[in-house]
C-alpha cells in the first residue's frame, strides 16, 4: 500500500508564473482594429473634405451661371440628367474671352471708358481702385506678394509668429520711418484669411525657406503640420537668433 500523498505540480515547487492568469487576446484585437480605424480616417478624411469643398464650389458656380444660358443652347435641355461643372466650364471660357478682348485696342478703349465712368462715382471708385490694385499686385508675374514666409517676434520679444511678407513699405509710412520697413501680414489660426498688417524693420524680419503653401498649412493646423527644415545640417544645429535679455536697471548688489 502506498501511503505517499499525491504530489501536484504546484506542490513540486514550480514557479507560479508558468500558471499565471490566462491572456486576453481580445485586447490586442481591439487595439489593432482601433489603429486600423484611425488610419482609415487619416486617409479618407482629407480626400473626402477636399471633394466636398470642391463640389460645393462647383455647385455654387453652376447655380449662378447655368440659369443664364438660353434653353436652346443649354445641353441639359436635351439630356435626361444634369451636367455637373457646366457652369464652371462656361465661366472659365467667358473669362478667357474677356481677357482676349481686353488685350486688343478696342478692348482697352472700353476698359478705359468704364474706368472713367467708375471714377465719377464717390463710393464705387474707392472700392474699385483698391480691388484693382490688390489684384494687379497679387497676379503680377514678377510680384512677390504672399510669396515669402517670415518669422517675427510678436506680440513681444521672445515670442515668435509666422507671417507673410507682402512687399516693401512705400509712401508716407516709409518716409516717416528711418529704417527700411517691410509689410508683413500676420494671419490668425485656424482662419488665415483674417489677421493684422504690421510694418516691421527689415532687420527684425527673418525670411524662411518654407513655401507659402507650407506656411499656410502650418497656420491652419495650429502647428500640427510642420514642414521639414531643408537647410544643411550644420545650419540646423546652430541657432541664429536668441532672446536678448535686458539688464536690470539700477545698481547691482556687490558682496
Amino acid at each position: 500500500m502506498n501511503d505517499e500523498p499525491n504530489v501536484t505540480d504546484h506542490d513540486k515547487g514550480e514557479p507560479e508564473e508558468l500558471h499565471g492568469p490566462p491572456q486576453r487576446p481580445h485586447r490586442g484585437i481591439v487595439a489593432r482594429l482601433r489603429n486600423y480605424l484611425l488610419a482609415g480616417v487619416i486617409v479618407t478624411a482629407p480626400v473626402s473634405i477636399t471633394f466636398y469643398v470642391s463640389w460645393l464650389f462647383i455647385d455654387f458656380v453652376d447655380r449662378q451661371v447655368t440659369p443664364l444660358i438660353p434653353a436652346k443652347w443649354n445641353p441639359e435641355t436635351y439630356l435626361p440628367f444634369g451636367l455637373p461643372g457646366l457652369g464652371l466650364v462656361i465661366m472659365v471660357f467667358v473669362l478667357i474671352m474677356i481677357g482676349a478682348l481686353t488685350a486688343g485696342f478696342i478692348g482697352r478703349f472700353f476698359v478705359r471708358t468704364g474706368e472713367q465712368l467708375l471714377a465719377q462715382m464717390p463710393v464705387v471708385r474707392t472700392i474699385y481702385s483698391a480691388l484693382k490694385q490688390v489684384f494687379e499686385t497679387v497676379f503680377a508675374e514678377k510680384s512677390t506678394a504672399f510669396r515669402e514666409v517670415v518669422l517675427i517676434e510678436y506680440p513681444r520679444r521672445g515670442i515668435w509668429a509666422i507671417g507673410f511678407a507682402t512687399g516693401s513699405t512705400k509712401g508716407e509710412v516709409q518716409h516717416l520711418v528711418e529704417d527700411e520697413v517691410v509689410n508683413v501680414f500676420l494671419p490668425t489660426t485656424p482662419n488665415p484669411t483674417s489677421g493684422f498688417l504690421l510694418f516691421l524693420p527689415r532687420q527684425d524680419v527673418v525670411f524662411l525657406n518654407m513655401t507659402v503653401e507650407e506656411g499656410v498649412k502650418m497656420v491652419i493646423s495650429a502647428g500640427v503640420v510642420t514642414p521639414p527644415d531643408t537647410r544643411p545640417m550644420a545650419e540646423q544645429l546652430k541657432p541664429r537668433y536668441a532672446l536678448k535679455k535686458e539688464k536690470p536697471e539700477g545698481p547691482s548688489k556687490v558682496d
